[in-house]
């Protein structure tokens, strides 16, 4: 971050993680469309009354000025057109939520195009969203596909099912804003549970806090 000393800027982007400085800011951070994952200050954020307050909360998507700093941002203002708020009530929606976050958060970097990450991320949350779909199907496309982003997704062992296989090449080949669009049966679903199970094994080198509190 050599050029600390711009003007503002405007990015677009989703909360991945807050936490609390001093007595009253916060430090967040933000995947984004134009700076991959960035690490910002919000100064004040923690004040009761304060603007920042709900919008420096995980899960909030949408536009945030910030200033370019020597180590960091400083975030000043946003703009948020989503803030999830119906996970809140579900706690089991909400752990996986912060799991994708989590997920979101290890994969990504600064400076990095993560346009298809934050697109899969903003997908992903919406769906859990959505009473058709089931949850662990869910997690399951947000896996693969992440997989599939990162270029870390290997040929399907030889093993699988037909309609597992099929499956398969549709999360692989499928646009993210349409992934999120079938069924699948109980057989099928073990299948890709299991085949995303081996995947996190193999590319993923720590466990995420997240899984804990999933069952």
């Amino acid at each position: 971050m050599a050029n600390y000393n711009l003007g503002p800027e405007i990015v677009t982007g989703m909360v991945l993680s807050s936490g609390p400085v001093n007595d009253y800011d916060r430090r967040v951070v933000i995947l984004t469309k134009e700076r991959g994952k960035i690490t910002a200050f919000a100064k004040g954020a923690r004040r009761q009354g304060s603007r920042m307050l709900a919008s420096t909360d995980q899960f909030c998507f949408g536009s945030f000025k910030v200033y370019e700093g020597r180590t960091a941002y400083n975030l000043i203002e946003a703009t948020i057109s989503n803030y999830f708020e119906e996970l809140r009530g579900d706690y089991e929606k909400t752990c996986l939520g912060m799991y994708f976050l989590e997920f979101a958060s290890y994969y990504t970097r600064e400076n990095n195009d993560e346009i298809e990450m934050l697109k899969l991320l903003y997908q992903s949350i919406r769906a859990i969203l959505k009473p058709s779909l089931d949850d662990r199907l869910v997690r399951v496309i947000f896996e693969l596909k992440a997989f599939v982003v990162n270029g870390e997704f290997p040929p399907p062992p030889p093993g699988l099912s037909d309609p597992a296989r099929y499956t398969v090449d549709f999360i692989v080949k499928t646009p993210v804003e349409s992934i999120y669009t079938f069924a699948v049966s109980e057989q099928v679903l073990r299948e890709l549970s299991a085949l995303s199970e081996d995947y996190r094994k193999r590319f993923i080198d720590r466990k995420f806090k997240s899984l804990d509190f999933l069952v």
